[in-house]
């Protein structure tokens, strides 16, 4: 088994996560209702059902649910004895360098990210450097997002 890229958040843009489930890039998708984080407990059933002895990257956009439950789902597995490394994608270059708490949100860069995390489990490499070649990725890119009117 491969290490298994991982990723999720609100179903605010379809077909959101689960558009990205393939090979050479992500292994699961695990997405919530419109504008919200899935439960932990969904995303838990997840890092179970696909992670291997390689083990599983979780890929965040920087939100705040996505960030807590995310984060306590990979808690929950890793006192399983998962294997679960995180990186949190924060490519919004419209906001200024991150202060405070909040940062930069996660946008459409997270693809990028997807992809590079993909070719890296692909390609045989560790669950460490997956995380770090997906790292490496989500700092390099920006994304701007623009909007002619608002959400509903």
């Amino acid at each position: 088994h491969a290490a298994c890229p991982c990723e999720g958040g609100g179903s605010g843009h379809e077909p959101a996560h689960a558009g990205f489930v393939g090979p050479g890039m992500l292994t699961a998708a695990v997405s919530g209702d419109v504008f919200a984080s899935p439960p932990v407990d969904s995303i838990l059933a997840a890092i179970r059902a696909v992670t291997g002895t390689m083990g599983c990257l979780l890929i965040i956009k920087n939100y705040t649910g996505d960030r807590l439950n995310f984060g306590l789902a990979a808690e929950q597995a890793k006192s399983e004895g998962y294997k679960i490394e995180m990186v949190i994608v924060g490519d919004d270059c419209a906001l200024p360098p991150p202060r405070g708490i909040a940062g930069r949100r996660g946008l459409a860069g997270t693809i990028l990210v997807h992809k590079v995390a993909g070719a890296a489990a692909d390609a045989g490499l560790s669950l460490a450097d997956v995380a770090a070649e997906a790292k490496h990725a989500s700092e390099a890119v920006g994304t701007m997002g623009v909007a002619l009117s608002v959400c509903t």
